[in-house]
């Protein structure tokens, strides 16, 4: 079943997307099944989502994070989209909760895209990965404009990835200043209502 352009654009509208670029993904040939193993998500670690007149957003997922997220049944996928490669529901791609981050195992040899993706993992010209999911929990601390993901709702999909997307990073760029520009907003309410209350 194709699923129509419009219907992926509004099931892709309520997900976050999230890429790393310093981790490796490691390609490991064993008894002739090709897996490869990387780090989608690293904990507390700050990242910049974007600079805006000289300050950079940023965002960390907290080590707790996925305590009570959904992950019965996650994909490994290309850049978000295309077949399926492997995937927890058929045990060819194992989720692992550490204390620095989420780690990745997937094996590769089951499909045709899946052995050319391994190919291209080994080869170097894919080494970033990125993951999909959505908010259940979250904080902002607008002194060190650094969003705190506390609890993720559903983890969808771990992606391996060319370059991370612009796109998906600018939405969350204008989803953040205007809860910037909302916070200072309160900000100045509460700065008011004290100083009519000195007097």
């Amino acid at each position: 079943m194709t699923i129509p352009k419009k219907m992926k654009e509004k099931l892709k509208q309520n997900r976050d997307y999230r890429n790393f670029a310093s981790f490796e993904i490691r390609a490991d040939e064993e008894n002739e099944e090709l897996f490869v193993e990387g780090k989608a998500c690293s904990f507390d670690d700050p990242t910049v989502l974007y600079s805006f007149n000289g300050i950079d957003y940023k965002e960390q997922i907290d080590s707790r994070a996925f305590e009570d997220a959904e992950m019965e049944d996650v994909i490994f996928n290309y850049n978000h989209g295309g077949k399926v490669v492997a995937r927890t529901r058929n045990d060819t791609l194992e989720l692992n909760v550490k204390e620095d981050g989420l780690y990745v195992k997937a094996k590769l040899d089951g499909t045709e895209e899946g052995r050319k993706l391994y190919e291209e993992i080994k080869g170097g010209y894919i080494d970033k990965m990125s993951f999909a999911f959505s908010v259940q929990e979250d904080s902002y601390d607008t002194d060190e404009h650094l969003r705190t993901v506390r609890k993720v709702k559903r983890l969808y999909d771990v992606s391996a990835v060319d370059i991370p997307a612009y796109d998906s990073t600018s939405v969350a760029a204008r989803s953040f200043e205007k809860l910037e520009k909302e916070k200072e907003k309160l900000k100045r309410k509460k700065r008011k209502v004290k100083l009519l209350t000195k007097i």
